[in-house]
């Protein structure tokens, strides 16, 4: 029986940027540079923390890629040209205690908003939608610490964070641009077979390393920031 190859990032890190300039554009591609992820070709994906998928450090990540290579990313972007305007970017992450199990990744981007305001209310986009898939009843109406509390006492929800990036607009109306990011490296392709309700992967190669592979990370360290 032949099964369709499925593509899944084993690692994943965070990154955030800056950049000023003219040229909205420009000012852009600054952001990335400060990011360190200019040089790849970039494509943006919805918000999906893959099973098992280990967080490393952007460092250690960028060891990882190629110049000129297609990697996918979770982002959020913001830019203004207003002076003295304060913006903010940032992605959210919630992990589910079951490592078998997908977690979330969520973007938001605002005006006005601090760092601390910013990254609390990604997080709490990502830990909501989690909560709701694995079926923990909360009121959305209440605070997001006390929410926060919840999701983690019910044994489901081991963590949450952010990356946030926020700026003041260049004083002389220069364009000002903030990026975050989740960056997904050491892509597999792996064979997948539905039995009997379950899932089961056997990694066949790197779309990172054309090199064979014989296994899957399965246990990837979550607690880490």
């Amino acid at each position: 029986m032949r099964f369709p190859d499925t593509m899944i990032a084993q690692k994943l890190f965070f990154t955030k940027g800056v950049g000023v300039h003219k040229e909205h554009l420009t000012s852009f591609e600054m952001a990335l540079r400060d990011a360190g992820v200019a040089p790849f070709n970039l494509v943006n994906v919805s918000s999906i923390f893959p099973p098992g998928c280990k967080r490393i450090s952007k460092e250690e990540g960028l060891k990882i890629l190629t110049p000129g290579q297609i990697v996918y990313w979770v982002v959020s972007r913001n830019s203004t040209n207003e002076p003295n305007r304060l913006i903010a970017s940032s992605v959210g992450c919630a992990m589910p205690a079951d490592s078998a199990q997908y977690g979330y990744l969520s973007e938001h981007h605002s005006f006005g908003e601090t760092d601390s305001k910013a990254g609390e209310y990604a997080e709490d986009l990502a830990a909501s939608m989690l909560a709701t898939t694995l079926g923990i009843e909360f009121d959305s109406d209440i605070a997001w610490d006390e929410r926060e509390q919840i999701y983690k006492m019910s044994g489901k929800i081991v963590r949450t964070t952010n990356i946030t990036q926020s700026a003041i607009g260049n004083k002389d109306g220069l364009w000002t641009t903030v990026v975050t990011a989740a960056v997904f490296c050491d892509m597999r392709f792996a064979t997948e077979a539905l039995i009997n309700g379950q899932v089961y992967q056997a990694p066949v190669s790197s779309a990172d390393n054309s090199q064979p592979t014989n296994g899957v990370s399965s246990n990837g360290d979550k607690q880490s920031k």
